[in-house]
């Protein structure tokens, strides 16, 4: 009864600090206080840095859809990338994926990844670059070819987060291979 009590109260106290806390966000500050402190520099997110900005169409559950707008930014030197992928490149477009691109010196090795699972769900950037299909935007020419060249040396896997035509993520996840995919040997 009284452990009952306690969580009780402690529910009551924490919808309490939730609700005033989403009034205090709806709420406009008075004009004294933002005269007085001047707004804080935004802190760095790992959001930030998604700079990269590529194109390229998938194949997910055998259908090939796309190109998707791609907004990556390396998380650190191997390579390894991580990609924010999206329908279009308006700036209100919804995360439909996500890519994380890979150093084969990583993805290659049997001890860090098995062959099996590499075959099942990797595809070779490489091979994928050579299509044609992937197209590196909003950089110049020389720049562009050396995005292009370091990515060949790495591995992508995708994960498509909407179904196609779905208005909202159903919780289906599939995974997206590249255009042109042949079954690995």
């Amino acid at each position: 009864m009284v452990k009952g009590l306690k969580i009780l109260c402690a529910l009551s106290l924490f919808i309490t600090l939730v609700m005033t806390a989403g009034t205090s966000l709806t709420q406009e500050a008075p004009p004294a206080a933002t005269k007085e402190a001047p707004p804080a520099a935004a802190k760095a997110t790992p959001a930030d840095g998604h700079t990269i900005h590529v194109t390229a169409p998938h194949l997910i559950d055998g259908k090939v859809r796309g190109p998707f707008h791609h907004y990556c930014k390396v998380a650190s030197p191997e390579p390894f990338i991580e990609c924010l992928l999206y329908e279009t490149d308006d700036a209100n477009a919804k995360i439909v994926g996500i890519e994380y691109i890979v150093a084969k010196t990583l993805t290659r090795n049997t001890e860090v990844l098995p062959k099996k699972q590499w075959k099942k769900v990797w595809h070779d950037h490489a091979e994928e670059i050579a299509t044609g299909n992937v197209k590196v935007l909003d950089l110049p020419p020389d720049k562009a070819k050396e995005v292009a060249d370091t990515v060949a040396k790495t591995d992508g896997i995708v994960f498509s987060l909407w179904p196609e035509g779905a208005k909202i993520p159903t919780g289906k996840v599939s995974m997206g291979m590249m255009v042109g995919h042949a079954k690995h040997k």
